[in-house]
């Protein structure tokens, strides 16, 4: 017998083995494995079950190999504190708002919101093609961060009280948990404005250490129970008519990232923001009633003087803000260059009068 004839076979049969041997260790390299701390609860209306959604959905797509979990708020970093935590590289990512940086850059406001602003589809349209997102970009890059839109949602009450206010005198000196740019107007008109986490919001107005808030929309704050303490509630949400939310990510973390999950992170963001903005305008109708019928919520429009108040006071703001921070007037340039060429747009389409009678 040729020896020579049962070498070849044999070492191609030792060499086949080594390459199944080494097949689960390959697949166990693909493994990803993510920490994503919210700023939003998990049963939170819209805010924190989008996030759980985007988790399960880069789950699925990736056959369970890139594993994002979420954590409620502050289990791993206190729910205003990621962008340090995530900066820093102590959690891969958080799911949150931009509008939770203002204390380090206040033009960051802008990627969540704006007074008295736009709708969703020229609001994303500033966002994805007008320039906004680019210049938030620039900031998380210092950071060795990287941020993506991540949900949406409709327009939000405007504040609950525990009196009608029939002055806006009666607004000056008071606390009151307030959000974003629209929080920097009331301040212009003598409120004491403080950002309080959602969790934060109730006990505060139980103890006093606040008098009135604002947090969201009618199915969200039903969820907190703010009408068990203050029963006036204002509408419209001139200071949020759309908001946008953002994961948060570890630049370094992301881009060691294979491509296939990076497009797995996108396309699930994606279906998100969508999704959940269509969900929020879809559930509050009926939650708007439920206010007023089951919990005896006394519902109130501002008067179109009081909301020209705060219109004067925005415009202060934008003013002043531009004049004392570079970016804060990049970021304000850039959204009102792009709504002065949208208006020529959004005016050739504007409808006027009832078409449905």
């Amino acid at each position: 017998m040729n020896i020579k004839h049962l070498i070849k076979p044999a070492l191609l049969a030792m060499a086949g083995i080594a390459v199944v041997m080494t097949l689960p260790v390959q697949a166990d390299a693909q493994k990803v494995k993510w920490k994503m701390q919210s700023a939003f609860g998990g049963k939170l209306a819209h805010l924190g079950p989008s996030g759980l959604r985007f988790a399960d959905k880069v789950k699925s797509m990736s056959e369970g190999k890139f594993i994002i979990k979420f954590f409620e708020p502050g289990a791993l970093v206190p729910a205003l504190e990621c962008f340090d935590a995530v900066s820093k590289g102590a959690i891969e990512s958080c799911w949150t708002s931009p509008g939770y940086h203002a204390g380090r850059y206040p033009g960051l406001a802008f990627a969540t919101t704006v007074p008295f602003g736009p709708g969703i589809g020229e609001y994303m349209a500033w966002k994805w093609f007008g320039g906004g997102n680019e210049i938030r970009d620039k900031i998380y890059d210092k950071h060795d961060l990287i941020g993506f839109d991540s949900f949406a949602i409709g327009p939000e009450t405007s504040g609950w009280f525990k009196f009608e206010v029939t002055d806006l005198e009666q607004m000056k000196g008071l606390k009151m948990r307030f959000f974003g740019l629209g929080g920097r107007a009331l301040a212009k008109i003598g409120v004491s404005v403080q950002l309080l986490a959602g969790g934060d919001i109730y006990p505060a107005l139980e103890r006093g250490v606040i008098q009135a808030a604002e947090f969201s929309m009618p199915t969200i704050d039903i969820g907190y129970g703010f009408y068990q303490i203050a029963k006036h509630n204002y509408f419209p949400g001139w200071h949020q008519q759309v908001s946008v939310g953002e994961l948060l990510v570890n630049k370094t973390e992301f881009n060691g990232l294979k491509q296939s999950y990076k497009d797995m992170i996108d396309a699930a963001l994606g279906q998100q923001l969508i999704y959940t903005y269509a969900e929020s305008e879809a559930l509050n109708p009926d939650a708007l009633l439920e206010m007023g019928d089951k919990y005896g919520v006394i519902r109130h429009r501002w008067k179109d003087e009081q909301l020209a108040v705060f219109e004067k006071a925005w415009k202060e703001v934008l003013i002043e803000e531009s004049a004392n921070d570079p970016t804060f007037k990049e970021f304000a340039d850039s959204y009102l260059a792009f709504r002065a060429k949208y208006k020529h747009w959004g005016d050739a389409q504007k409808l006027k009068g009832t078409y449905l009678d």
